[in-house]
């Protein structure tokens, strides 16, 4: 084939972090805590973004599957947290609707709030529920485009029947925000040069 095979695959730190496969995670911080720190160690083993994901399962309380961002490790601009976090979660599960029949109600948990993109992939994704850390003006202040996404997200999430929480540990997950653009992190924003006349994602 002439066209390249196109893999993602998660940092190898990651099995380090959440090697107890039997480990619950009860609250909405136990949960938002592990994905910051999948953010933070992202940012510190420079593999990618400032941010963190992870699908649950609500009815258990354990991870189903985490998710960092990789888009300046792949080159490729849909690899966003919240995105990689749901295609492990689908290929675990065996299913690309993870609000299908028979299965438990899996929740989304996003270090920042979900940028344009993965705010369209929420709903297609099947989770019922979606928690976030730092808002989307934490992830601009440090120079990311979060998109055209509508001001009225939240309403319009609920009323797919998707629950939304949102500032939950956000200081903890701003905090990553800030250190990734204390160490020059690449604010990888596409047609930089273009920034003030359209909005690009991050």
């Amino acid at each position: 084939m002439r066209f390249p095979r196109v893999a993602l695959g998660l940092p190898g730190w990651i099995d380090d972090l959440v090697a107890d496969v039997d480990h619950k995670y009860p609250t909405d911080v136990d949960r938002m805590r592990l994905v910051v720190e999948l953010s933070r160690r992202n940012v510190q083993n420079a593999t990618g973004g400032p941010f963190g994901a992870a699908i649950f399962d609500l009815s258990t309380n354990r991870l189903v599957a985490p998710g960092v961002n990789l888009v300046p490790t792949t080159n490729l601009s849909i690899a966003h947290a919240e995105m990689v976090a749901i295609m492990v979660a689908q290929k675990v599960v065996g299913s690309f609707d993870l609000g299908g029949p028979g299965l438990p109600p899996y929740e989304l948990v996003a270090s920042t709030e979900p940028c344009a993109m993965c705010f369209g992939a929420v709903p297609w994704s099947g989770v019922r529920r979606l928690v976030c850390g730092a808002r989307d003006e934490d992830a601009r202040a440090i120079g990311f485009d979060e998109g055209p996404k509508m001001p009225d997200w939240v309403p319009a999430l609920e009323e797919r029947g998707i629950s939304v929480v949102r500032d939950v540990c956000r200081e903890e997950a701003a905090t990553v925000l800030r250190e990734y653009a204390e160490r020059d992190g690449i604010i990888y924003n596409a047609r930089r040069g273009e920034q003030s006349e359209m909005g690009d994602g991050r």
